[in-house]
């Protein structure tokens, strides 16, 4: 049977990817979109529901899966929405807050939630792995990370960037609250030991790039995610509304959840 999807923001860089590929997949359907500009929207077929605002369509998609790349105060009532119609619903927006993250967390008690800044496979694979690579290297390594993106987008860093750096403070045995660095100018003094600088770079039309530096004595290591189209990210949000359709509510889940089970 096939899985069911709403798609927010169906106008946008990432919802015309996503209407695209469901469009393409025989095991999915598009059953409804939501774009304030419509005049925008990509071509559709003759049953799939178009509406201004959630509210438009979600009565007549029970049990759909919400795919959300939109905004923070748009993903954050989307989810109070779904979650009183037990719509599961997929969050890749960046810049949600910590105390969003909490209110999603007690939401996600309720209904299937699954939030994500990045969905990239690779992403969430060096997740994995970044806080093992940290610990074992040590203490004598300086850390920094950086990160380039599209002149369009409005947050910094990304929150990609500062996932990758909380998997770095992980490792460090440390919180990045208390470690990170956004900006260096003037006499600063010696770098602390367990510092992890996050540099921002903001430009044309780059899809991401995330490199992680260590530096030590006499050597360098160089950790880089290219994501070279937005078919990427598209493609690990499908994967995880095949995935969290069969899922029961419980707690707030993410990327990793679904990378770590068969989907």
């Amino acid at each position: 049977m096939a899985t069911s999807l709403i798609v927010m923001g169906a106008a946008g860089r990432m919802g015309s990817t996503l209407v695209r590929l469901i469009q393409h997949a025989s095991d999915l359907t598009l059953s409804a979109v939501v774009e304030p500009k419509t005049e925008f929207l990509p071509p559709l077929t003759s049953d799939c529901l178009v509406g201004t605002k959630l509210e438009d369509v979600i009565d007549k998609c029970r049990g759909a899966v919400i795919i959300d790349f939109t905004a923070p105060e748009a993903s954050m009532a989307n989810a109070r929405l779904a979650a009183q119609h037990k719509n599961p619903h997929i969050i890749g927006t960046t810049g949600i807050s910590e105390e969003d993250k909490v209110e999603l967390a007690e939401l996600a008690k309720l209904n299937c939630i699954m939030f994500s800044p990045n969905m990239s496979v690779g992403v969430n694979v060096l997740l994995d792995i970044i806080p093992k690579l940290t610990a074992m290297l040590g203490a004598d390594y300086d850390t920094d990370i950086m990160e380039i993106h599209h002149n369009l987008k409005k947050d910094a860093p990304s929150g990609t960037a500062l996932r990758l750096a909380e998997a770095v403070a992980e490792g460090k045995g440390t919180n990045l609250s208390e470690v990170a660095c956004y900006h260096r100018e003037g006499i600063i003094g010696a770098r602390p030991q367990d510092e992890i600088g996050m540099q921002t770079l903001r430009g044309g039309d780059v899809v991401g790039v995330h490199t992680i530096y260590y530096m030590g004595a006499g050597e360098r290591i160089e950790v880089t995610h290219h994501a070279h189209s937005r078919e990427n990210f598209a493609g690990g949000a499908l994967r995880a509304a095949r995935w969290i359709a069969n899922q029961a509510p419980g707690r707030l889940y993410s990327m990793h959840d679904v990378l770590a089970k068969k989907a």
